[in-house]
């Protein structure tokens, strides 16, 4: 399976790099993992049309990103929430059906634009709590190779 993990804004913290490094790496035996990096937008004024403006930018430019035939699952706070077990099945069930081609999409600070969420196949939430991009990146990485440990038998999953 190939996965495209699209996020906006860098991981600026060591920490979180090497975090990341490690489950990309456990993740080889896996999958074809590909991270794209999209820019945060900066906003000068934090009011809604800025606030708009720079959503629409990030949305395009996640959405230029995106190939037609890719199965497109996307960070949503007010998305499906699962546990690590109903995640593992609908990524089971995606390469049974032959979607061997899935993007997962962490939008910016102020979310994603509804040009991407109209894209998206699925939308998952992992909480109605707010996490720190560079974290949730860590976080979906390793729900991820948890999931593929869930499918394959493996002891990892407790």
């Amino acid at each position: 399976m190939k996965v495209t993990l699209i996020c906006v804004g860098k991981v600026k913290e060591k920490f979180y790099r090497d975090a990341i490094k490690e489950y990309e790496k456990r993740l080889g035996a896996y999958i074809k993992l590909n991270t794209i990096e999209i820019n945060d937008e900066k906003v000068k004024v934090e009011n809604p049309s800025e606030i708009a403006i720079a959503m629409d930018k990030e949305g395009k430019n996640i959405l230029s990103k995106i190939k037609d035939n890719q199965y497109v699952i996307m960070l949503e706070i007010l998305g499906k929430n699962l546990s690590s077990e109903d995640f593992a099945e609908k990524i089971n069930n995606l390469m049974l059906s032959g979607n061997s081609d899935v993007v997962l999409v962490i939008g910016g600070s102020y979310g994603l634009s509804d040009e991407v969420k109209k894209r998206s196949n699925y939308a998952l939430s992992f909480s109605k709590m707010t996490f720190p991009h560079q974290m949730m990146r860590v976080i979906l990485l390793e729900q991820v190779y948890r999931a593929y440990r869930i499918i394959t038998g493996a002891s990892y999953h407790k």
